[in-house]
C-alpha cells in the first residue's frame, strides 16, 4: 500500500509541476502584453489518513494557481494620446460592443489601456473591448456621474465629434483716447446755445436722429451727403456669432465740448459713445446702433465705471478689481442682441438673413490692465480680447488624470465628450481572467464599485502611457529550472516505486 501511495504521490508531483510550468510559460509568453499580471503556482500538501503509526501512506501535492492582479506594472510612455494607464487601484470598464449594450450583457474589466478608434470613432483596445464612461450632455456639456447604475455607462465616441464654434460672450478693451482731442463742429453744435457755435452746414450730434451710427451707415451705402457726425476715435471689436460667423462691433467715441454758455455744459472728461454693428448685420435698428450713451473719466484719466456703464449700457455698477460677471447677470454691462423674430423688437436684432441665435456680450472697459483710459497721449488701441471663435475642425483628443475625454479643435475650442469610469473591487485577486487580458466578476472578487478617476480610492488616469506586464524574465527562468528539477524528481519517484514493485513480484517466481 505504501509503495502504491508513493507512486501516486509522484504522479501528483508531475501534475503539480506541470501546472507550475504552464503558469511560467504563460508569464513568459505575455512578457510584452500591456497590463498583464503574472501568475504563480503555489503548492499545498495532500495528506491521507493514517490507520497505524507504524506505516505511512503518502498523500502527494497539488498546485493552486494565483494571478497577482493588484500588482502594479511599470508605466511606459507612448506617443498616442489614447493610450491610457491607471496609476493606482481600479479597472477600465469595457464591453464587447460599442452600442446597444443591454443590462444583461457581460461587462469586462481590464488594465489594458491601448485604445484606438474603430471605424465608428469609438475607443476600443487591442483585444476589441470598448471603453465605457459617462457621456456629456450634448446641449449643456455637463457630465453627470452615477456610480450606482452600470447602465448609465456608454461607449465613448470621439472620432465623429462634430466641428465646434464658440460665439462671443465676453469682450475686454484696453485702449487710450486722447484727452487733448479737438472738439469737432458737430459735437460743438450739439451743445451750443445758439447756431453761432456751429460752423455752417454742420448738424448737431443726436444719438437718436443724427448719430455716429448714421455716419457709418451712410458711408457704407455711399449716401450723396453725410451730415452725420464722424467719430473722433473708433475701437473695432471682432465677435463671433452662434454659427461661427465673424462680425464687427465698433465702439465709437466723440469728444464732448466743455463750452461756456451751453445749455447743459459738460465736463472736460466726457465723450459721446456708441456701440455700432456693421451695416446690414442688424435688422433693427437699421443704422446698426446697438447702444448709445456717454463715457466719463476721472481727472486722473481712469474710467468712471459707474457713470459710463449706467449711461452706455443702462446698468449701474461700481468699479471692481475683477472682470464683470457672466453676461446676463444683473448690474453688469451687457450688450444684448436678439435673433430676428424671437422676441418683440425691444433690443437690437440680428438680421434675418444671418440665421443666427441671440447673444449677450459682456463688455469689460475697466477690469483689464489699463482698460479704457483718457490721457494726454495719442489715441490708440493696445488690445481687444474676445472669447469667441470661428468654426473649427477636430484636431486631437486628450484625456486628463480625472478621466475627462476632451475634443480639441483647430480654433482653440475644447469640448468635453465623456468621463472614463473606473471599477474597484474588494478583492481584485479574486477576479476571473478571460481572453483579451480582461477579468470578470466572481464570488471571491466581490461586487464592483463605479467611481470617477482619482476619487474614492480609485487610481488616476495617465494619458500617453501604458502599464507594462509585471513579468520578470529572470524570475521566470529561475522558476522554470526549479520546476524542471522538481518534475524530474517526481518522475524518479515513479521509476523507483516501479522497481520496488518489480522486486516484490519477483519473490513469487
Amino acid at each position: 500500500m505504501s509503495i502504491n501511495s508513493a507512486m501516486l504521490a509522484g504522479v501528483s508531483g508531475l501534475v503539480a509541476n506541470s501546472s507550475a510550468l504552464a503558469a511560467i510559460s504563460d508569464n513568459i509568453a505575455n512578457v510584452n502584453t500591456v497590463g498583464y499580471k503574472r501568475s504563480q503556482a503555489n503548492f499545498s500538501t495532500l495528506v491521507t489518513s493514517q490507520s497505524r503509526a507504524s506505516t505511512y501512506s503518502a498523500g502527494g501535492v497539488r498546485a493552486v494557481t494565483h494571478q497577482f492582479v493588484t500588482q502594479q506594472g511599470l508605466t511606459q510612455s507612448t506617443g498616442s494620446n489614447l493610450d491610457l494607464s491607471i496609476a493606482g487601484q481600479g479597472f477600465f470598464v469595457a464591453t464587447e460592443k460599442a452600442t446597444g449594450v443591454a443590462p444583461t450583457d457581460t461587462r469586462s474589466f481590464t488594465r489594458a489601456g491601448s485604445f484606438t478608434l474603430d471605424d465608428q470613432g469609438y475607443l476600443r483596445n487591442d483585444a476589441g473591448l470598448y471603453l465605457q464612461g459617462w457621456l456629456a450632455d450634448p446641449v449643456t456639456g455637463t457630465i453627470k456621474t452615477d456610480p450606482s447604475d452600470l447602465n448609465q455607462l456608454h461607449g465613448i465616441q470621439v472620432g465623429n465629434v462634430a466641428g465646434a464654434v464658440d460665439m462671443t460672450t465676453r469682450v475686454a478693451v484696453n485702449a487710450n483716447i486722447d484727452a487733448a482731442q479737438a472738439i469737432s463742429p458737430a459735437a460743438l453744435a450739439a451743445s451750443a446755445a445758439a447756431t453761432a457755435w456751429a460752423a455752417p452746414g454742420d448738424v448737431a450730434y443726436d444719438p437718436v436722429n443724427n448719430s455716429m451710427a448714421d455716419y457709418a451707415n451712410n458711408v457704407a451705402i455711399a449716401a450723396p451727403t453725410n451730415a452725420a457726425p464722424k467719430p473722433d476715435f473708433e475701437i473695432q471689436v471682432p465677435v463671433s456669432d452662434s454659427l461661427g460667423g465673424q462680425r464687427t462691433i465698433t465702439l465709437a467715441l466723440l469728444k464732448k465740448p466743455a463750452a461756456p454758455g451751453a445749455p447743459t455744459p459738460s465736463g472736460p472728461n466726457e465723450w459721446y459713445a456708441e456701440l455700432i454693428a456693421a451695416p446690414g448685420d442688424l435688422a433693427s435698428p437699421t443704422n446698426g446702433q446697438i447702444a448709445a450713451g456717454s463715457a466719463f473719466f476721472f481727472p486722473n484719466g481712469q474710467l468712471d465705471v459707474t457713470s459710463t456703464y449706467g449711461s452706455l449700457f443702462g446698468y449701474s455698477v461700481l468699479p471692481s478689481p475683477g472682470p464683470p460677471a457672466v453676461a446676463g447677470v444683473a448690474n453688469q454691462p451687457v450688450i444684448q442682441i436678439d435673433a430676428s423674430g424671437t422676441t418683440p423688437v425691444v433690443k437690437p436684432t440680428w438680421a434675418t438673413a444671418l440665421g443666427v441665435s441671440a447673444q449677450n456680450i459682456t463688455m469689460d472697459l475697466s477690469a483689464t490692465v489699463g482698460g479704457l483710459t483718457q490721457y494726454s497721449s495719442q489715441s490708440i488701441v493696445q488690445a481687444v480680447a474676445t472669447n469667441g471663435t470661428a468654426f473649427g475642425n477636430l484636431t486631437s483628443v486628450e484625456v486628463d488624470k480625472d478621466g475627462y475625454v476632451t475634443a480639441i479643435f483647430d480654433n482653440s475650442v475644447t469640448r468635453r465628450v465623456a468621463q472614463v469610469a473606473i471599477a474597484t473591487f474588494p478583492n481584485p485577486n479574486g477576479l476571473k481572467p478571460v481572453n483579451g487580458n480582461a477579468y470578470r466578476v466572481t464570488n471571491d472578487s466581490g461586487t464592483f464599485s463605479l467611481r470617477a478617476p482619482s476619487t474614492g480610492g480609485s487610481g488616476a488616469i495617465s494619458a500617453s502611457t501604458l502599464e507594462a506586464s509585471t513579468v520578470d524574465l529572470s524570475t521566470e527562468f529561475t522558476a522554470m529550472i526549479i520546476t524542471q528539477r522538481a518534475y524530474s524528481a517526481s518522475s524518479k519517484i515513479i521509476t523507483t516505486a516501479d522497481s520496488m514493485l518489480q522486486d516484490l513480484l519477483a519473490i513469487v517466481r
